[in-house]
């Protein structure tokens, strides 16, 4: 099965159809040229000084990795906080919670010269499954052309389907060829991994989660995004980070000494009757 692309005006039906029936779908150059450059060049320091620390079996040992891209790159916040991504979330996640969170949001560089990344599940960090309940929905933008010679993502088409211990092989697999600036969206199910890069540049590339927001997060975003730059973040941001509660009983916060929480929501998560900012339920974030 080929992944499926789509233009960069389909609409969020149309891209959340694909994801739903095939697990996986490219839109084509979604974010501005020049919004990738601007996060290239926020990361780039961090890629030379940390880029490496996270070497192993998994990440590889000529890939270059940052955690918590917020807190390095602002301007990442244009692409995790992206209008068409989140409509897609809202539709994937918001039926099985009242709002969602970033899981994740990690830069991913693959040097020149590293093999193909072990076939997995991002969902796996959850110990169950439920059919018909995806915990996670999954992007990932390119910040440069992603080619079949520069490490573009490997994919499994229709492997969220799967329940149990099935694994992928070979011929299932297919590569998110796409061009800088496009977005490759996936479930958090579907088996995929970083490609082999056998080009002579690196393949750099931003993957956000969006997890239902009543799970823990995968990185800990209260304690790797440091308070003032959360601050200077717009409200939709902050939600997707995690400064609000969930429905009636997770996450309250009375307090807000250092001014991050989202402050238009009651005990019981929702809105405020008539509050200027506060969001219909519906959006999610």
């Amino acid at each position: 099965m080929a992944l499926r692309t789509l233009p960069q005006d389909a609409s969020a039906d149309t891209i959340t159809q694909a994801l739903r029936d095939d697990g996986a779908v490219i839109v084509e150059r979604l974010a501005d040229e020049g919004v990738c450059d601007a996060i290239l060049a926020e990361l780039r320091p961090t890629f030379d000084r940390e880029g490496r620390r996270f070497e192993n079996d998994f990440n590889g040992y000529k890939t270059n990795r940052v955690a918590s891209t917020l807190a390095y790159a602002p301007r990442s916040a244009d692409l995790i906080g992206h209008a068409r991504v989140l409509e897609v979330a809202d539709r994937v996640l918001l039926p099985h919670c009242v709002n969602y969170r970033i899981g994740s949001n990690t830069a991913i560089e693959i040097l020149p010269g590293e093999g193909h990344q072990v076939l997995h599940r991002d969902d796996s960090i959850y110990p169950v499954q439920i059919p018909g309940i995806e915990w996670q929905v999954d992007v990932m933008w390119a910040l440069c052309d992603f080619t079949l010679e520069n490490g573009a993502t490997r994919v499994v088409p229709g492997s969220h389907r799967w329940i149990g211990r099935r694994t992928p092989v070979e011929s299932e697999v297919v590569q998110a060829v796409m061009p800088k600036g496009s977005a490759l969206f996936y479930m958090g199910s579907v088996w995929h991994g970083g490609g082999q890069n056998r080009s002579n540049a690196a393949r750099a590339g931003l993957i956000n989660t969006y997890a239902l927001g009543w799970l823990r997060q995968e990185v800990n975003q209260y304690l790797t995004i440091p308070r003032d730059m959360v601050r200077a973040y717009p409200e939709t941001i902050r939600r997707l980070i995690g400064y609000q509660s969930h429905g009636r009983g997770l996450g309250k916060y009375r307090g807000d000494a250092e001014g991050c929480w989202v402050r238009d929501w009651t005990d019981n998560g929702m809105p405020v009757a008539g509050a200027a900012e506060a969001p219909r339920p519906r959006d999610g974030y």
